[in-house]
């Protein structure tokens, strides 16, 4: 058993030690590189998966978080009783370094394209270079802590695309756009692997939504992107405050719900199938509907078991036919009063098929509101985008090669080579991942092409310090 006086007994600053954020191989790396290397060059790009563009998103949060404290001599200390005892090789002398010459900040630049920029596949998102000889493999130990932007990025991707599937239903069915940002809402905290995954993953979701029940997901943005509050949320049941009263008095449970929360203008969320969904439906039409019409808030009943597909076109005819609905500009019905939010079950096939089946009933797509958890923030991976970081370029004494991984075996895992830049068109848009020379100052290039990639760190300064609001609209700027 560890006594309290080794350097491992504070997880927290363990967890904020960046020598200690990678792999264990990583250690040994700078014995292997040709002795004569002077510079190293890494990217970082997404080799296609399950969308054919990507929403980039992140990179700030992991740069303000574990690049912009300085290398301490206690940090250092900890992790060389670490890895000795771990069994790898420690570049004790390359730390120091790095704490004697740069006062601990690490000497590495990283550009990037700004963030909530959707960018095809198989194009650079992130070039990270060390060009100092000393601790020149610093591009590719960072790699395990920057190569994790995968999560932020891939939940940003997956909202977004899921963005644009609702907002083209409600662009067929409903006269209000404006809901647009409240349509998908997070329910994932309680579904991810850590809290600092649901901080991660839900501020990723909400650069295309502003509905969100992970606490943690609305703080993140909020801290990390300089916004004042990126996320609502209302006052909704769940099952233990429905069961708590008894299945006998469940009728109570629900005008608690109306006579708490019902006010003018108000969104109440009421779970509705701790018992019997349809005798509950029932209840909310007879008994209890002229408490729902005079507390002039609306109603949202939620379907919590059953096929979603089904449960919710029969919550929305019972509920019409108890509430009524009216006809919209698109000839869709629109409940009164009441809506629906489907919270069980919800993936981009079944919020797809559930749209489609609405629409076909003839209901538009203003009465449902989709609660997501699991499907949006735990069941992706890296490989979903299939995100890599490699070497691509390495200076031997003072002269630049490419670097290359292309196996026989996989040609999809054929990396890029050279120190690379990303172009965009500036009259349609278009992305083209090139090789350097072009100028650090992020110049425009000549022709139609400007360059998309920004410096947003070098040495332990923060170049580019983006609020949420202007992440968003990047991305929405790119919908359709």
């Amino acid at each position: 058993m560890q006594s309290d006086t080794t350097p491992f007994h504070d997880m927290a600053s363990i967890l904020s030690n960046p020598i200690l954020n990678t792999d264990s191989y990583k250690a040994s790396h700078y014995l292997q590189y040709p002795p004569e290397a002077s510079a190293m060059f890494s990217y970082i790009e997404s080799r296609g998966g399950r969308y054919d563009r990507t929403l980039f998103f992140g990179l700030q949060m992991l740069i303000k978080e574990y690049l912009c404290r300085p290398i301490t001599p206690a940090m250092i200390d900890q992790a060389k009783a670490f890895f000795t005892a771990h069994g790898e090789p420690f570049n004790e002398a390359g730390w120091r370094y790095i704490v004697e010459h740069y006062e601990g900040y690490l000497p590495v630049r990283i550009r990037a394209v700004p963030e909530g920029s959707v960018v095809p596949t198989h194009n650079v998102l992130v070039t990270v270079e060390c060009d100092d000889p000393q601790v020149f493999w610093l591009a590719s130990y960072l790699e395990t802590m920057l190569m994790r932007v995968w999560y932020p990025i891939t939940v940003a991707t997956q909202s977004w695309h899921l963005r644009n599937t609702i907002r083209a239903y409600l662009e067929k069915s409903s006269d209000d756009l404006t809901q647009l940002p409240f349509k998908l809402h997070d329910f994932g905290a309680r579904g991810v692997s850590s809290a600092e995954s649901a901080a991660i993953g839900g501020s990723a979701h909400l650069v295309s939504f502003m509905g969100s029940d992970t606490v943690l997901g609305v703080v993140a943005a909020n801290h990390y992107y300089n916004e004042p509050m990126a996320a609502f949320s209302v006052p909704a049941a769940e099952h233990s405050t429905i069961t708590s009263w008894g299945r006998e008095r469940e009728t109570d449970a629900f005008r608690n719900m109306i006579a708490k929360f019902g006010k003018p203008g108000a969104i109440v969320s009421v779970v509705s199938d701790s018992y019997d969904l349809f005798a509950a439906l029932e209840v909310w039409g007879t008994t209890l509907k002229q408490a729902v019409l005079d507390s002039g808030g609306t109603l949202v009943i939620r379907p919590d078991s059953g096929d979603p597909l089904t449960i919710v076109l029969q919550t929305m005819r019972a509920l019409e036919a108890s509430f009524g609905s009216t006809v919209n500009g698109k000839g869709r019905r629109v409940l009164n009063n009441v809506r629906v939010i489907q919270g069980d079950g919800v993936n981009p096939d079944s919020i797809e098929a559930i749209l489609a089946a609405m629409d076909e009933a003839g209901f538009a797509a203003d009465n449902i509101v989709f609660g997501m958890g699991g499907a949006l923030l735990q069941q992706i991976n890296r490989d979903t985008q299939r995100f890599a970081m490699k070497c691509s370029a390495i200076r031997l004494d003072d002269e630049w090669h490419d670097v290359r991984k292309d196996p026989v075996t996989d040609a999809g895992k054929r990396s890029m080579k050279g120190r690379l830049t990303l172009l965009v068109n500036r009259h349609t848009g278009e992305y083209r991942t090139v090789t350097l020379p072009l100028a650090w100052d992020d110049r425009t290039v000549e022709g139609d092409w400007d360059e998309a990639l920004v410096t947003v760190f070098d040495s332990g300064k923060l170049l580019v310090d983006a609020t949420f609001s202007e992440i968003r609209k990047r991305a929405h700027a790119a919908e359709g």
